[in-house]
């Protein structure tokens, strides 16, 4: 397993330099930074500012057209997230959808988050400090630091207190 970790961290390194290369300051992203394999980044003119010991797993994708994504410090990302800062135009039902263009807002994910596996973060939303966010959620909206959002048959958005406060009197 340590030389697995290992063949990850130095094709990261080799990946992430060769990404700022390709999109110089555009493109914050420290070598302390890492993912696994078939990490995509996709930037046009927008920036990317990812902090400091922040991992994504396998198949995550970072989307950014015209706008920013940023991340804290220490977040982590399960498997397959994707995070995005636009949306198809289709206010026009004359012109087909591939050529109405885009919308785009950015995206913010604080500090020491969880965004866990098959999570996907849409434009516009910021996301703070110290969250968790369950498997399989779509997040449209922004989410409170020290929060926990859970995919269940509705969204729940509850504070780590809350959730403590539940813990106790059950």
């Amino acid at each position: 397993m340590l030389l697995q970790k290992i063949y990850w961290h130095i094709t990261a390194i080799l990946k992430i330099i060769f990404y700022k290369i390709l999109f110089g300051k555009r493109l914050k992203f420290p070598l302390s930074s890492t993912f696994r394999e078939r990490f995509n980044l996709t930037l046009e003119t927008g920036e990317i500012n990812i902090g400091k010991h922040v991992f994504f797993n396998h198949d995550c994708s970072l989307n950014c057209n015209n706008s920013s994504i940023t991340i804290g410090n220490g977040t982590i990302f399960g498997e397959s997230v994707k995070i995005y800062d636009h949306n198809h135009q289709y206010n026009d039902i004359s012109i087909p959808i591939k050529q109405q263009g885009f919308t785009n807002s950015p995206v913010t994910i604080g500090k020491h988050c969880w965004i866990a596996s098959n999570v996907i973060i849409l434009k516009g939303v910021t996301i703070g400090d110290n969250c968790v966010i369950g498997a399989g959620c779509i997040i449209h909206k922004d989410i409170p630091s020290n929060s926990i959002v859970m995919n269940r048959q509705n969204l729940a958005i509850e504070t780590k207190e809350q959730l403590s406060e539940k813990t106790k009197n059950a």
